[in-house]
């Protein structure tokens, strides 16, 4: 048999990492040598205690187990090598190498054993994992659940952080599974342990993130979180900075530490931890500690006795054990004489403090961010409404914190805090052409372009256009705006008998010819304007002499039984009266209800009776007011038809009755042209003379009279 054994490309496995190297076994135990580092490690072999083969990742794997606990695992063997192993363990170590295959069912229900640094989940006899106590650096209890919290290894990409087992209660006596399971744990783990007494203890404190009431118990070299639920061990040396921040309200103070790592519950990490306070509660403290010790670790910042308001003194003794300063706002005040400001960041609401150095949001999520990390902001106007704004800020790694929902009064103190800072404005072109006050930015809410509202100002001012052009048209709309004899006007005809006036008409053609085209445009304006207007004219209000509609059945019944159902409760209101005989109809039977039925069929034929009536009579008053107005147009039409001074009574019938034909027979002279254009000076005046001529034909004389005007 040979005196040793050994092996290449031998991994070892150390807090999570494989680091290959080379196992050498020899009669005096068994020696690795890290390729990497060149670390050697020695187990000697009357230490040993138990050998393990068992199949792994990386092939298969020696597991060994000494007398004091500790365990050595050994990947990248092949199945071959077994049986050398085997022998050699029984020659020199005598121990006989077991084979233990590990359990891959996937279930996660089984057993947890603790055997020297080891904590091993089995099922059945077969382990599914192990976990080496010496890397856990947290261990919590929670109510039937205990979260062990892992060291972060430097070397691997990804390593387990946590780890949560739950433990079922038992009906044993006096033993809580919990508590037993977490001093296993804590008994071999390399957990920050509260060796000695506190220097001092703060009850009962309010803590924002993360939420609870916490007993703080202020330790040499860390910091204990006891709450009913979470314990919390945080070492001084992940403390990064403190900040003492005033509410807004003047009654509480912030206190806020920043920590590096963060502490965790769960997925939920907590970079900030945050304490209010009310500025009322005093407290009188005395540490555990000699006056000689106090002097000798604090120099003169810590006294044994103090007395002072709460947060000043748990502000003081973090500032003394940490050795950091505390950071407080600095000369900025905002609108209504706070150092903060309001507004939303995410789905919650805070306070924003600028600082000397950067800002820092509280407390939902909290937000530290320094002037240093900062590329730019940007002042933007409110999504929902102009009453406020958005500050805007982007770091240089690309990361970008929106706080809405400032209120504008704020802008000026704030615009100009981050001015005298040099910060980089993104819309500064847009500042510069004003001036950053409150004043400038409140007017800015009518500023603000409004499509719709824009479009509906342009349909105004096309009405009113409208509106303008037709009044100066006529005073007077009829069908006769659009006459197609209006058109030819201005040009005789040459078989009309006033066909030389034309001749002397030639010298203002131009004219007439803008005139046409202008009449044109009016004439189509006011068209468009009647085709708008019609929906409207269509809706026309109720007849005060039309029939009233039926009642319901249940109508006739409500008004005859309410003053019965208000007897019977005094004081009921119209509503709940509504409601209740709503009730009483609902329930009442059918019988009871064809009577009303019944009532309500009469009233229905009493109403389209009197509908026929009033239909018919309607009818035949719209007939007289039609051939009345035909008879005016009529009327109308023959004067706009007279001819000039010197025409005879013969050229008057005729043109009469060619106003009646076609657009190419219509004639038209010198004298209807004046007409028309005397019209317009005369438009109020024409109202009583049309009513004169409708009941009256016109004489010859009145027409003469009316081409001289």
């Amino acid at each position: 048999m040979a005196e040793t054994l050994e092996f290449n490309d031998v991994y070892q496995e150390v807090k999570g990492s494989m680091n290959d190297g080379r196992l050498r076994l020899s009669r005096q135990g068994i020696i690795f040598k890290n390729s990497k580092t060149g670390k050697v490690d020695n187990v000697q072999a009357g230490e040993l205690t138990e050998g393990i083969w068992r199949r792994v990742a990386l092939g298969h794997g020696l597991k060994l187990l000494t007398k004091n606990g500790h365990v050595y695992k050994y990947d990248g063997f092949r199945e071959s090598e077994f049986e050398k192993l085997s022998d050699f363990f029984k020659t020199h170590y005598r121990l006989e190498l077991m084979e233990k295959d590990l359990c891959v069912k996937g279930w996660n229900w089984g057993t947890v054993k603790f055997g020297g640094q080891l904590l091993s989940f089995d099922i059945g006899d077969q382990p599914v994992f192990e976990i080496p106590l010496s890397n856990v650096s947290q261990c919590t209890t929670g109510k039937n659940e205990v979260t062990l919290e892992f060291h972060q290894n430097d070397d691997a990409e990804v390593s387990l952080m946590e780890v949560r087992f739950y433990v079922p209660p038992t009906q044993e006596d006096g033993v809580d599974p919990v508590e037993a399971f977490a001093q296993n744990v804590l008994s071999k783990a390399d957990v920050i342990q509260a060796t000695g007494d506190a220097i001092c203890i703060f009850r009962e404190l309010q803590c924002l993130t993360p939420r609870g009431r916490y007993d703080i118990r202020i330790y040499p070299t860390f910091l204990h979180l006891h709450g009913k639920t979470f314990d919390y061990k945080i070492p001084y040396t992940t403390v990064l900075r403190l900040f003492l921040l005033p509410h807004k309200d003047q009654r509480q103070m912030f206190f806020v530490i920043s920590l590096d790592p963060p502490i965790k519950q769960g997925q939920t990490r907590y970079h900030f931890l945050i304490l209010l306070f009310s500025k009322d509660e005093d407290i009188s403290l005395t540490l555990n500690m000699n006056e000689e010790e106090v002097e000798k670790r604090f120099e003169g910042r810590l006294t044994k006795n103090m007395s002072g308001s709460l947060y000043e003194m748990v502000s003081r003794v973090m500032k003394a054990l940490v050795n950091r300063k505390i950071t407080v706002p600095g000369n900025f005040q905002g609108h209504s004489g706070a150092q903060c400001i309001t507004c939303s960041y995410k789905a919650s609401s805070g306070l924003l403090y600028p600082l000397e150095r950067g800002f820092i949001y509280v407390h939902k999520p909290p937000v530290h961010i320094r002037f240093d990390e900062i590329s730019f902001v940007n002042f933007a106007r409110g999504t929902t409404t102009t009453r406020s704004f958005d500050f805007e800020i982007e770091t240089k790694q690309g990361t970008q914190y929106t706080f809405s929902s400032i209120e504008r009064e704020e802008y000026g103190k704030l615009f100009d805090f981050v001015n005298a800072k040099k910060l980089n404005i993104k819309n500064r072109g847009l500042k510069e052409g004003m001036n950053p006050s409150y004043d400038e930015y409140a007017d800015s809410d009518e500023d603000q372009h409004d499509a719709y509202l824009e479009r509906m100002k342009e349909e105004g001012k096309i009405r009113e256009e409208n509106a303008n052009d037709s009044s100066d048209d006529s005073g007077e709309e009829t069908d006769e705006s659009f006459n197609p004899g209006e058109e030819e006007e201005d040009v005789a005809e040459e078989f009309d008998s006033n066909a030389s006036a034309s001749s002397s008409s030639n010298e203002g053609d131009s004219d007439r010819d803008e005139k046409k085209r202008k009449q044109l445009k009016k004439a189509k304006i006011t068209k468009d304007r009647k085709s708008r207007k019609k929906p409207v004219e269509a809706k026309k209000g109720k007849d005060p002499n039309a029939p009233k509609r039926p009642m319901s059945a249940y109508m006739l019944w409500l008004n005859a039984s309410r003053e019965k159902i208000k007897s019977d409760h005094p004081g009921i209101s119209i509503t709940d009266l509504s409601k209740k005989a709503g009730e009483i109809w609902k329930g009442m039977s059918k019988e009871k209800k064809e009577e009303w039925d019944r009532k309500a069929e009469d009233a229905r034929r009493e109403y389209e009776k009197a509908m026929k009536e009033y239909e018919g009579g309607r009818g035949e008053s719209s007939k007289r007011d039609k051939s009345k107005k035909k008879k005016k147009v009529k009327v109308k039409m023959e004067k706009k038809s007279t001819p000039s001074r010197g025409s005879s009574s013969k050229s008057v019938s005729r043109q009469l009755s060619e106003s009646f034909k076609s657009k190419e027979f219509v004639s038209s002279d010198e004298s209807s042209s004046g007409e028309n254009k005397g019209k317009k000076k005369r438009r109020r005046s024409e109202d009583s003379e049309e009513e004169e001529l409708a009941s009256t034909p016109p004489s010859s004389e009145d027409s003469a009279s009316g081409s001289d005007e």
